[in-house]
């Protein structure tokens, strides 16, 4: 099961928004705009797409399809994002944090079969998951096993609302399966892992919060979500652990988008949108872009190759499979370990 993998993107996608995300503060996402206005764009995100996003609306309206365009934001977790424009809330774009949010869209007919067939197969950001810690590590953590130990307390978001739970939770997972462990040795480091958590906050910049508030000893998060909050000041420490796994974020136009969104999702894409958001912490799609990320470990050297790079296509047989076995509300593999914990 073990495998080495190069960083680049892989087929996947999500889109979502919520009725209770923060908006920019001239919007009503419960509006939105017409899909005959060809100069506003309503977006609906997962959470920690907020800051990076400011950075590459701001570019892209220097663009000549870009001039004079209007954006609306919400941002929030990204299942509930999904349930929220499944629910009425308008959005030209998802930009979701996984594929079975975008799933959800597709299937009540708001996004188009085919959103996964362009050059990225649907995926406009990526990342890995990322350990983050209190200044100099005063537990010891080095990796996934540490995790479990007795008197670790771990904040990580809650997989029944956050894509980043989802992520977080295969790569604490499938660590064992790398090194050679079965699903049974899978799962009985899992129920140690959960025993530990002490948070489950809604979304990942909700758990970065937690953490930064003194919640936990331990934060699992997108390596691009640490590498943000400390360029923005905070005060903690992150690596990559040897085994992780590799994070792709879809996006797509929804089926009655205006000409500036098409615009805009074809900019996120482009070499200039990819440079952005690399500055942001989020590992580019284009291997050639080399920037200097203000917050990472290594600022000139920002994204270093893992000893192993799970993903969801090679180690779980892509979204559509992993999300029934691990998720499924009823009968997960996950659900069932986090119920018997007691924790929700």
């Amino acid at each position: 099961m073990t495998r080495t993998t190069p960083l680049k993107w892989f087929g996947a996608a999500a889109l979502s928004l919520t009725v209770l995300a923060s908006t920019s503060a001239c919007s009503d996402p419960a509006s939105g705009s017409s899909s005959g206005d060809k100069k506003q764009v309503s977006i609906v995100g997962f959470s920690i797409l907020k800051t990076a996003n400011k950075q590459v609306i701001a570019d892209f309206q220097k663009t000549k399809a870009g001039k004079d365009v209007e954006f609306k934001e919400s941002y929030g977790a990204s299942g509930d994002q999904a349930r929220a424009v499944i629910a009425g809330l308008k959005a030209d774009e998802v930009h979701l944090s996984l594929e079975p949010d975008m799933t959800k869209l597709t299937d009540e007919n708001l996004v188009d079969q085919d959103w996964k067939s362009g050059p990225t197969k649907g995926i406009a950001t990526q990342s890995v998951v990322a350990i983050v810690t209190r200044p100099g590590n005063p537990k010891k953590i080095t990796g996934w096993d540490d995790l479990a130990k007795p008197g670790v307390k771990i904040v990580t978001p809650n997989p029944g609302s956050s894509g980043s739970a989802k992520w977080n939770i295969l790569a604490a997972y499938g660590h064992v399966l790398a090194n050679g462990g079965s699903e049974a040795d899978a799962q009985a480091y899992l129920k140690k892992f959960l025993a530990n958590v002490a948070a489950f906050p809604g979304s990942g910049k909700d758990a970065t919060t937690a953490f930064e508030g003194g919640t936990g000893d331990v934060l699992l998060s997108y390596e691009n979500e640490a590498i943000q909050a400390r360029a923005a000041g905070a005060d903690f420490d992150y690596f990559i652990p040897e085994q992780t796994l590799l994070i792709q974020n879809p996006a797509a136009v929804t089926k009655d988008a205006n000409s500036s969104a098409k615009a805009w999702l074809d900019f996120q894409l482009s070499k200039a949108g990819q440079t952005d958001y690399a500055k942001q912490g989020f590992r580019p799609l284009d291997d050639s872009i080399k920037v200097d990320v203000k917050g990472a470990n290594d600022p000139a050297d920002a994204f270093p190759v893992p000893k192993t790079l799970l993903t969801i296509d090679g180690d779980f047989g892509g979204w559509a499979d992993a999300n029934k076995k691990y998720f499924d509300e009823d009968n997960g593999i996950v659900t069932k370990l986090i119920a018997a914990s007691g924790k929700s």
